[in-house]
């Protein structure tokens, strides 16, 4: 897949396809398909630049199933917790997917639960959409039943053995239940990042985190767009200012 982008409109389609505006028909190359940088006119002679669908993109032009985590909390959740490439991520509340397709794309091998079968389903297209379907392992059913499954230290699925993750993510109404049970899911040193979309759902985690013996911090999500032009500069009326509430547990 590719994007066709023109000032502020941005298409994803496929080579092969036919796109259709009012500023002309656009018929897409497949063979050779066009290259990130190239520029596709339409009968009009109205000019599209190709580019590559990346990171930042997944949360306009995935398929949805509610409502995706946007960049910034991606940005908190691998800042904070310094996810790497060969790191193990116990992922849950899949969604859309675009935590978890970001964390494959920097090279995390994730499994990520979704317990709505229907957003599995679509979570798992997205994998694919975005490259990263051979890494992160989109399964359907409750986290929790993995985590009581690893009772003894034994991977349930007789993997390797290797039941401790480096990092756990969680976008889940039951997350104070997972983090309870978060030193035994981590490495030493390993992170838990939780998104709560209120702040009762964050005194739950944290309250949990610090019973549980690991250390907790909790910021707001929360960003303004500034809108330049020739009057001046001044905070956008729109967008979405704040989204949430992300907890950062660590293991000693």
């Amino acid at each position: 897949m590719i994007l066709l982008v023109r000032e502020q409109r941005e298409y994803l389609r496929e080579p092969g396809d036919v796109l259709e505006t009012d500023l002309g028909v656009l018929e897409i190359p497949d063979d050779p398909s066009p290259d990130p940088g190239d520029v596709l006119e339409t009968h009009l002679g109205t000019s599209f630049t190709v580019r590559e669908l990346r990171g930042p993109d997944f949360a306009r032009h995935f398929e949805r199933s509610g409502a995706p985590m946007l960049p910034r909390d991606v940005g908190l959740v691998i800042g904070h917790t310094g996810v790497r490439a060969g790191n193990r991520v116990l992922d849950a509340g899949t969604g859309t997917g675009v935590l978890a397709a970001s964390l494959g794309r920097i090279g995390a091998a994730v499994t990520s639960y979704e317990r709505n079968p229907d957003a599995a389903a679509v979570a798992r297209e997205n994998m694919a959409l975005a490259g990263v379907d051979e890494t992160v392992d989109v399964r359907t059913g409750d986290v929790l039943d993995y985590v009581d499954g690893l009772s003894g230290g034994d991977d349930a699925d007789g993997d390797d053995g290797s039941v401790p993750f480096d990092l756990v993510t969680l976008d889940t109404a039951d997350a104070p239940a997972v983090v309870e049970r978060a030193p035994d899911l981590l490495v030493s040193g390993g992170f838990c990042a939780i998104y709560s979309p209120f702040v009762e759902a964050a005194r739950d985690v944290v309250e949990t985190a610090r019973e549980a013996g690991l250390a907790v911090d909790t910021y707001e999500t929360i960003q303004r767009e500034l809108d330049v032009d020739e009057r001046g500069t001044r905070p956008t009326t729109g967008g979405v200012g704040h989204t949430g509430f992300l907890s950062i547990c660590r293991r000693e």
